[in-house]
């Protein structure tokens, strides 16, 4: 089994148990090799109510920072996306990642920013 569909599996047994719903929608993240990629999802309508990624930084925020600096810039500028859309609560998805580096990097940012999950 390589990496893809292991991570892929994962994906598919968290999905199971974490939904998204109007009320407390889910924070889904994605993780490729150059950017980072999070939206809020109701899954109930199947909507995405609010998304940001790394590349929506521009390149003087980007300058000289790391890839976990980055993570928390786009956890925290999804959260105030959010907060103009009225959403605090959200459950969080990790999207077959480790909660570690990046993925954990984007969620304290998403903290500090002020959504709960």
């Amino acid at each position: 089994m390589d990496k893809r569909l292991g991570r892929q599996r994962r994906r598919r047994r968290i999905r199971a148990k974490v939904k998204g719903t109007s009320k407390r929608p889910r924070l889904s993240v994605f993780r490729s090799n150059n950017y980072l990629y999070a939206q809020i999802i109701d899954d109930s309508r199947g909507e995405t109510l609010v998304s940001f990624s790394s590349r929506n930084l521009s390149k003087k925020d980007l300058a000289g920072k790391t890839k976990l600096e980055t993570a928390k810039l786009v956890g925290e500028a999804l959260a105030q996306k959010a907060k103009q859309k009225k959403i605090k609560k959200v459950v969080f998805d990790r999207g077959g990642y480790q909660y570690h580096g990046r993925v954990k990097a984007l969620a304290e940012g998403a903290r500090k920013g002020g959504l709960e999950f």
